[in-house]
């Protein structure tokens, strides 16, 4: 990443990328799912790793996936009509913060809200407003 920093000392490194204001995370994820119009690629006790470099968030995921069918992991519902669980992940916790602090709402009922209105932000906050 640095040009021949393969022998660079780990704590040197993580200081250059402090500086550059790059700011490194362990995620403790149980399972990751990338989910495809064909198939779904499930990792289970993955390494995830986030980068946030000035507001832009990188996830990098190792692991040895499995695919299996489209829809299938993760309890997803298959014809779209999901539990509020599954719809709730669909929701960006970014766009629930945004309408949460807007309306003046806990981030529960800006979810919920998000949900009902397909994610669209403006109508969210307008039902809550």
């Amino acid at each position: 990443m640095f040009g021949g920093g393969g022998g660079m000392n780990p704590r040197k490194m993580e200081q250059m990328m402090e500086q550059m204001g790059i700011d490194v995370e362990d995620v403790d994820a149980e399972e990751v799912i990338i989910r495809t119009s064909e198939y779904d690629l499930v990792f289970d006790d993955a390494e995830v790793t986030k980068m946030d470099a000035r507001g832009q968030e990188t996830y990098q995921v190792i692991g040895s996936p499995e695919e299996v069918e489209s829809g299938a992991a993760g309890g997803a519902d298959a014809a779209g009509a999901g539990a509020s669980e599954d719809a709730g992940s669909a929701i960006p916790d970014d766009d629930v913060e945004i309408v949460a602090t807007r309306t003046g709402v806990s981030e529960s009922e800006a979810r919920e809200a998000l949900e009902e209105h397909d994610g669209d932000l403006a109508a969210a906050v307008e039902a809550l407003e």
